[in-house]
């Protein structure tokens, strides 16, 4: 009996022609390493992700009030737009926040436009003693920190602020760091109080 074999060609074809093979893996290293140079690249590229917060201020209001005279009527507009990916809200004491998501295909100006309008139209459900119109704003990935750092000890606030400040100085001067904000520090003041009546009798003379 004679035994029949499958054969893949294109296999049989690279056996046989070794050479070119070799050739041909070296055009594609070669072109994949071009590439890989020449492609852009960012070392802290910008996060944008259409997110919008509608916030919305009532004092004296209970959470449960809050979730049904403000954030629910919100709620309905905002699930009618387009292109509203999800939505996650947070009905607290006097205070309720909204936060809309859009497909990444759709730019952060028209989002907040879209956002805007949907809380134009809940204006005639909302009620008619509200201190401030609800905000709408952005969500800015850039300007959210990746580390705090706390800075705490047995000194006065002075001292606190002179470590800092040095502190600051110090992580600005890493390469890869963009941006050093010093929150909650105490900035000097330097007050002069002065007798008018006698710069008053200075400037005369």
């Amino acid at each position: 009996m004679i035994e029949k074999y499958k054969e893949f060609k294109p296999t049989s074809w690279a056996i046989n022609n070794k050479t070119s093979m070799y050739v041909l893996a070296f055009i594609l290293a070669a072109y994949g390493f071009i590439s890989y140079s020449t492609i852009a690249k960012e070392q802290i590229p910008e996060i944008v992700i259409p997110y919008i917060m509608v916030n919305t201020v009532y004092p004296g209001t209970s959470p449960a009030d809050m979730e049904n005279f403000i954030t629910r009527p919100l709620e309905t507009n905002l699930k009618s737009t387009e292109d509203v990916k999800q939505i996650t809200s947070s009905s607290v004491q006097d205070f309720s926040m909204i936060v809309v998501e859009f497909n990444t295909d759709v730019e952060i100006a028209e989002a907040k436009q879209r956002v805007k309008d949907a809380v134009d139209r809940t204006q005639s459900e909302l009620p008619n003693n509200l201190p401030d119109q609800p905000t709408v704003m952005e969500i800015d990935f850039s300007e959210i920190p990746i580390m705090y750092i706390n800075i705490s000890g047995d000194y006065s606030l002075e001292n606190l602020k002179t470590y800092a400040d040095k502190m600051q100085d110090r992580f600005e001067a890493v390469p890869e760091v963009t941006r050093v904000d010093v929150v909650g520090a105490l900035d000097r003041e330097i007050q002069v109080d002065v007798d008018m009546f006698k710069m008053q009798s200075h400037m005369k003379t």
